[in-house]
């Protein structure tokens, strides 16, 4: 049987490592990261991410949330909501905190043979990163290239902006240099989503190996990527305003147009 335990005290051990885990440094000193969402949970289990231990409230929890620590075979710790508060990353959690073990993050890439591919390089706001692994998930791209982040995978903000999405195993981390050989090696046309693009992207056959290059969300795509990308495209703007789009909704235009090409 697993263990099951009240912790009543703010100063406990399993309390305060679930907090240091909001930050990068001690998630990777650690190997750990935690989870305060029921939904995401599911979908870390679904893809074989074990339990540490779990915080859990029994006077905030759901049915879902119940179900949960029913059927998990690790410790669970009662806690207040107050304590649950702490180590949650949300402003208004749920029932439940699990403090998750890590997997190794895949920074080598495999021969690729999927039809598109999403790159993303540099992008520094995680909200972003997880909006379009969500997108890319549902967009059907054979694989996502994080290219020179900063940010690790076990972010809050990328868990829940993705809501999973960031723990499919199609996901690499990797560097230009070992993106931008992968790519040539495999045959793909890169194409780099850019404001002053010559190329409408409806215009562009996405029916070819492709991968969708965008950059920074302040700058865009760096001078390497820029002039090592085989097509600039544009996304037409008709408005009398607008400019520009978020990375986010940019990346989920060129994504499901590949789509489209491509059903």
């Amino acid at each position: 049987m697993p263990i099951r335990e009240t912790i009543t005290s703010f100063q406990n051990q399993r309390v305060k490592l679930a907090q240091k885990l909001h930050d990068k440094p001690a998630r990777e000193r650690e190997k750990l990261f935690v989870i305060d969402d029921a939904r995401d949970l599911n979908q870390a289990l679904e893809f074989d991410f074990e339990i540490e231990y779990m915080l859990y409230c029994p006077s905030q929890a759901d049915e879902d949330d119940e179900d949960l620590a029913e059927s998990i075979d690790a410790p669970i710790y009662d806690v207040a909501s107050d304590i649950l508060a702490k180590a949650s990353y949300r402003q208004n959690p749920g029932g439940l905190v699990a403090v998750m073990r890590q997997k190794a993050q895949r920074t080598g890439l495999p021969v690729l043979t999927e039809r598109t591919l999403l790159v993303l390089v540099d992008l520094r706001k995680p909200g972003n990163i997880g909006a379009l692994l969500r997108t890319a998930d549902a967009a059907g791209m054979g694989a996502v290239l994080l290219v020179d982040t900063a940010l690790d995978l076990y972010n809050p903000n990328i868990i829940r902006s993705s809501t999973g999405a960031c723990f499919l195993d199609t996901i690499y981390t990797v560097s230009s240099t070992t993106a931008l050989s992968a790519l040539t090696a495999n045959g793909y046309q890169c194409l780099a989503g850019h404001l002053q693009g010559a190329t409408n992207l409806y215009d562009v056959d996405l029916q070819r190996k492709s991968a969708l290059v965008l950059g920074t969300e302040d700058i865009g795509l760096n001078e390497l990527w820029s002039t090592s990308c085989d097509v600039r495209v544009r996304i037409p703007m008709m408005g009398h305003v607008t400019d520009s789009l978020n990375v986010s909704v940019s990346g989920a235009i060129l994504m499901y147009e590949a789509l489209r090409q491509n059903r």
